[in-house]
Order: structure tokens, then C-alpha cells, then sequence
């Protein structure tokens, strides 16, 4: 029997979400259905969930998809939560423990990825009948784990609010040092946005772990290295869209300040090296350091490139998701094609020119849809 703050849940945010989302998920469902002669279609989906459970590159195109879908999930309810109309849920379900409040999160995360999880068992089904077993155990553990993840999201924002007022160690503790420009979002992260940190971090470990076990027999292919960064780098595009929206709402003051563009672009350089730093010392200790200094820097050059598209079209989650997706193919096959050393200063020079033309130009709009 469903708790009552499990039937609130999935008839406020689940359902709202499909309200909204109805029109893109109504493409989604026609590309992948009406698209496809009806003769066709069954054939069709076979051998494209065959492919998944198959072929590791396949899955991690497919898996970076369902990323960006759980990413906006996680933007909508994130965003709703704070909405007047669900201030009655900070009151009433914070009266239950944690562990009953995230079971009754896990079932809302579930029903809001349903579309997903329908078709990923079904492309399990697939997989176990044709004796392939582990792609199909990814596909579960990446799942599992993302409702997991998000629930645990969703419960300290839900709980942030019981202490709001009291400032943590960190800032205590560092409230006398100096602190550079580029470090005031880090300290932002482990002050405020602790569980998305080590949510974007734990997927960090499972894509390197992952990548690199199903493809141990060409582990020290660059390709596949920087394929890893890539996902890597996508999986912190929450990260990154949360550092754009405290610079605007708590450091616009710095347009005002006696700082180069540059200057300023160099300091978002330096947050994003501190930010990577786990990834960082993964890659110095298992490359050699050439190869691991090009990673580095392949890796940072995507996150500037990210970052800066902010600058040209605002605070826009929707819209940001989508040049993410399209960016990520487009770069997955430059990597593949091994065009590293050209990929770093094309992604730099191009993530310049959003920052240094629209910088002073943008005005400020969060958009919260």
C-alpha cells in the first residue's frame, strides 16, 4: 500500500511533469514509432535493443540520452519544489524519517523515468534471450542508481531548509583566509551543494570504472580515454549550470569590478581544474604524463565550452540540455577520429568568443522552465 506522501508526490510532480513535458515526449514517441514503417517496427526495435546489450559504444550513447532526461527531471522537481503552491511539503513530509521519505522519492523518480525504464526492460528481455548478460546488468545498475541518486537529491533539499539559517564548518572554519575569485564557487559546492557534488562524482567513478572494464583489451587507447572525459565532463553539466547561475545571482557584482574578460575567463578555468581534481589525479596516475596532461586539458576545454553557452542564451535548462546532447555526439566523433590536440584549442577558442562577445550583454534572466 502506497504512503500518502507517495500518492502527493506522483500526483504533484510526476504528473505535472508529464503536463509539461507532453509535447516533447509526443515527439520522442513519434520518432521512434511513427517513423518507422509499421512492417517494420518490431524488427526495428529488436535489433536497436540488440545493439544496446551488444555493442558498449551504443550503450553509452543511448545512456548519455537517459542522462540529459534525468538531468531535466531533476531541474523540473528541483525547481517545483520551491514553488508556493508546494511549501505545504517542506510542513508535512519532513515529519517522517529519511529512509521513508526517499522510498516514497524513489517512486516518484520511477514514475517520472517509466517511458525509460519500460524500454530498457523490454531491451534487457532482449539481451537475456540472446545470452547477453553484462551490458543488460549496467543498464540496471546505471538505473537503479539514478533513482537512488535523485531521491537522495530530493530529500536533502526537501530537509535543507530544518537548518538553513546555520552556516557550515567550512565556512566557519575558513571564514579568515583569503579567498581567489575562482574558489568562491568550491566553497559554494561544499557549503550548499554537497550532495550534488558527490552525486556527479559517484557517476564520475562508475563511467571511468565502466568504460574502462568493458573495454580493458584497449585501455590505453587515447580515444577511449577521451571518450571517458567526455562522459565525464557531461555527467558535471548540472555542476556547471549551477556555477552560471551563482555567478549571476550572487557574483554579478564582478561586471562592475576593474577585471579582464580574459582574466575572469582564466579564473573559471582555475574553478574548473579544482573541480576535476579527483578525475585529475586518476589520470596522472594511470597515463603517461603527456597523455594525462591532454586529457586534462581536453577535459577542461569542454567544460569552458559548456559553461560559455550560458553566456549567449541565458539561464535556460531546456535549451542547454540540448545543445549538450547534440555537443556530445558531435564531440564523440571528433575523439573517435583522434583529433585531441585539435579538439583543445577549437573548444577554447570557441568558448572565448561566447564568454568575451555576450559577457556584458547577458542580462541576467534565470529562467526556471
Amino acid at each position: 500500500m502506497q504512503q500518502p506522501l507517495t500518492k502527493v508526490l506522483l500526483k504533484v510532480f510526476a504528473g505535472g511533469f508529464y503536463q509539461v513535458h507532453a509535447g516533447i515526449l509526443f515527439v520522442v514517441f513519434f520518432i521512434m514509432v511513427g517513423t518507422v514503417p509499421g512492417n517494420m517496427l518490431i524488427t526495428y526495435h529488436k535489433s536497436l535493443m540488440l545493439a544496446m546489450t551488444s555493442s558498449p559504444i551504443m550503450l553509452a550513447l543511448v545512456l548519455a540520452v537517459w542522462l540529459v532526461y534525468i538531468f531535466k527531471s531533476w531541474h523540473y522537481v528541483s525547481t517545483q519544489i520551491f514553488a508556493p503552491d508546494k511549501q505545504f511539503l517542506f510542513y508535512s513530509s519532513t515529519v517522517l524519517s529519511r529512509s521513508e521519505q526517499r522510498k516514497s522519492w524513489c517512486y516518484m523518480q520511477a514514475a517520472i523515468l517509466a517511458p525509460v525504464i519500460i524500454y530498457a526492460l523490454l531491451t534487457i528481455g532482449v539481451g537475456l534471450a540472446n545470452h547477453l548478460y553484462i551490458l543488460p546488468a549496467v543498464i540496471i545498475l546505471f538505473l537503479s542508481g539514478m533513482i537512488w541518486c535523485s531521491a537522495v537529491l530530493y530529500v536533502r533539499v526537501m530537509n535543507g531548509l530544518i537548518d538553513g539559517s546555520k552556516q557550515s564548518l567550512l565556512l566557519r572554519w575558513s571564514s579568515k583566509w583569503r579567498k581567489p575569485y575562482f574558489s568562491l564557487y568550491i566553497y559554494h559546492i561544499f557549503d550548499d551543494k554537497k550532495v550534488s557534488y558527490f552525486i556527479t562524482k559517484g557517476l564520475s567513478w562508475l563511467i571511468i570504472s565502466g568504460v574502462f572494464y568493458l573495454f580493458a583489451d584497449v585501455s590505453t587507447d587515447t580515444r577511449l580515454a577521451g571518450i571517458a572525459i567526455l562522459a565525464v565532463i557531461t555527467a558535471h553539466v548540472i555542476l556547471i549550470f549551477e556555477e552560471r547561475r551563482f555567478e549571476e545571482t550572487k557574483l554579478s557584482f564582478a561586471r562592475n569590478l576593474p577585471i579582464s574578460r580574459f582574466r575572469l575567463f582564466l579564473n573559471f578555468a582555475g574553478g574548473y581544474f579544482f573541480l576535476l581534481l579527483p578525475e585529475s589525479v586518476w589520470l596522472f596516475s594511470r597515463f603517461h604524463p603527456l597523455m594525462a596532461v591532454e586529457l586534462l586539458l581536453t577535459g577542461l576545454s569542454i567544460a569552458l565550452l559548456f559553461h560559455s553557452l550560458l553566456y549567449w542564451f541565458g539561464l535556460n535548462m531546456d535549451q542547454y540540455l540540448q545543445w549538450i546532447l547534440g555537443l556530445f555526439i558531435v564531440l564523440f566523433w571528433v575523439i573517435m577520429f583522434r583529433l585531441l590536440w585539435v579538439l583543445i584549442p577549437l573548444n577554447l577558442v570557441i568558448a572565448y568568443l561566447f564568454f568575451y562577445n555576450n559577457y556584458y550583454r547577458y542580462e541576467g534572466v534565470v529562467n526556471e522552465k
